[in-house]
């Protein structure tokens, strides 16, 4: 006898609304393809390096765009990721009214540890194929930086490594970050 198993997806309008009556916790929750994850603590060092970007950025982007701290951003009905760094357009109301979408994201940054596989194999794969532009995944362990941009379905069309010692450049944007900087 075969046992058929359906899986119901569940929508971001759903997500919002299961928060919105105490279902879910505030955080280390994401919304990815239907599925609710839980997210792996952030230790020290994570928090560290986000600290420091959250340093260096905004006087480069400052009045230009927004720099946003692990809140989410919508890339689809059935998914809205909470990047560690997300670096949204410029809107006076700083998206008061509703959660910047894919198509307002010019940059993600993802920091990795014990996640590492999950963000490449499921969040990278989501960022391209709802359009983000340019996807930044530091590796705590490896203290190098995975540069992705031009979405192509499902996958980026370029791809870089930057190591400790070097300087990454944002592909769309005026912006850039010293290696050193970040893992000092």
């Amino acid at each position: 006898m075969s046992v058929q198993v359906t899986k119901r997806l569940i929508t971001v309008e759903e997500y919002h609304k299961m928060g919105e009556v105490g279902i879910l916790k505030e955080k280390g929750l994401e919304l990815i393809n239907g599925e609710i994850i839980e997210m792996s603590p952030i230790g020290s060092k994570h928090g560290a390096i986000v600290d420091r970007i959250n340093n260096i950025l905004p006087p480069q982007i400052a009045g230009k765009a927004i720099l946003r701290i692990q809140n989410p951003i919508i890339l689809s009905d059935l998914s809205e990721p909470e990047p560690d760094i997300s670096i949204v357009k410029w809107r006076d109301d700083f998206y008061d009214a509703e959660l910047p979408h894919a198509k307002d994201t010019l940059l993600v940054i993802e920091i990795a540890d014990s996640s590492i596989v999950y963000d490449r194999k499921y969040k990278l794969p989501l960022y391209a194929e709802s359009g983000v532009p340019e996807c930044w995944l530091i590796d705590l362990t490896k203290q190098e930086i995975h540069i992705y941009w031009q979405p192509h379905g499902n996958a980026y069309k370029f791809s870089e490594l930057v190591k400790l010692g070097e300087t990454i450049k944002a592909q769309y944007f005026d912006l850039q970050l010293d290696t050193n900087q970040v893992f000092a």
